[in-house]
């Protein structure tokens, strides 16, 4: 080869050198030179907007339905009032409510007295102080129970009204004496004719007793017996009713001549008698006071049924 023919070569790489050389310092200038920067292992804290739970946001394949939880609101700013502004309202006071005593007005002529009845629990001295009032209400007051007399009475005419008889809480004091009878054998009795008379004295005592009087005090006691009849639940009904009922009630039975069998499976005598073992209570009591004391006793409810 040719001196000229090197010497070409040689320039022609030459050339092609420089030209890279110039090249890549012309990518340098447009690019830049490119900085990686690795963040550190723990995240700086920042202040983060309420978000979602990562959690609750992904997808699960429990049975359980997912639950959302809603980013809550602040309280919205309450004003703060100065202290004397605002007013405490003291707490209420307990009031006893008393109970009521009823009065009734009692017209004669042109005048109205007014009585002031007392409560029921404390009407007992009122009540037997009337009764003394009325010709021989005085004896009558000495068979009567102590305490709570005007309920008593009032349970007493209910039963009576029903044609039951009740046992206890009577109105009346209980004559404390036995029911004598003879022994037939040692399974059957008879009534002895003396057995009525434990019950004469009683009888004759309600007999005599002023019918007129007697009615006029009822009428004022009227408040407090109808006011101890709501008390056993009759709110709707009138105890003059009741009481006319139970009379009626009385009055309505038959006299049976003795003498009278009686069983005694328990502590209580039974009437042999199935007929008569079966009557209302009320009858079978009227058997056992007797027939003398039975008419007198009928005369006498007559009376204050008229007026009643």
């Amino acid at each position: 080869m040719s001196k000229s023919g090197l010497f070409a070569i040689a320039a022609v790489a030459i050339f092609t050198l420089l030209s890279l050389v110039y090249f890549a310092a012309t990518l340098e200038t447009q690019q830049g030179t490119t900085t990686v920067l690795i963040e550190p292992p723990v995240p700086a804290l920042q202040p983060a907007e309420p978000a979602e739970s990562p959690i609750l946001n992904q997808q699960s394949n429990s049975p359980l339905p997912q639950i959302r939880i809603q980013p809550q609101e602040e309280p919205p700013a309450v004003a703060v009032t100065a202290i004397e502004e605002v007013e405490v309202a003291p707490p209420p006071e307990e009031v006893e409510i008393e109970e009521l005593e009823p009065e009734l007005e009692v017209i004669e002529g042109d005048n109205v007295d007014v009585i002031q009845l007392p409560s029921l629990n404390g009407s007992d001295s009122f009540v037997f102080d009337g009764l003394r009032a009325i010709q021989n209400g005085t004896a009558l007051v000495d068979l009567l129970a102590r305490d709570q007399i005007v309920r008593k009475f009032v349970v007493f005419v209910e039963n009576i009204s029903r044609g039951e008889f009740p046992q206890t809480a009577l109105p009346y004091r209980a004559l404390g004496q036995e029911m004598p009878v003879r022994n037939i054998d040692d399974n059957l009795f008879v009534m002895d004719g003396s057995a009525h008379g434990r019950f004469s004295y009683a009888v004759q005592t309600f007999v005599s007793l002023d019918t007129e009087a007697a009615m006029a005090f009822y009428r004022t006691l009227s408040p407090l017996f109808q006011q101890a009849y709501a008390e056993i639940g009759f709110r709707n009904v009138s105890f003059d009713d009741t009481l006319r009922a139970a009379i009626n009630n009385v009055l309505r039975t038959t006299n049976m001549e003795g003498p009278y069998q009686l069983v005694r499976p328990s502590i209580m005598y039974l009437y042999a008698d199935a007929s008569i073992e079966n009557l209302q209570e009320v009858h079978k009591q009227l058997i056992r006071i007797g027939p003398d004391n039975t008419i007198l006793l009928k005369a006498k409810l007559r009376e204050f049924v008229a007026l009643l």
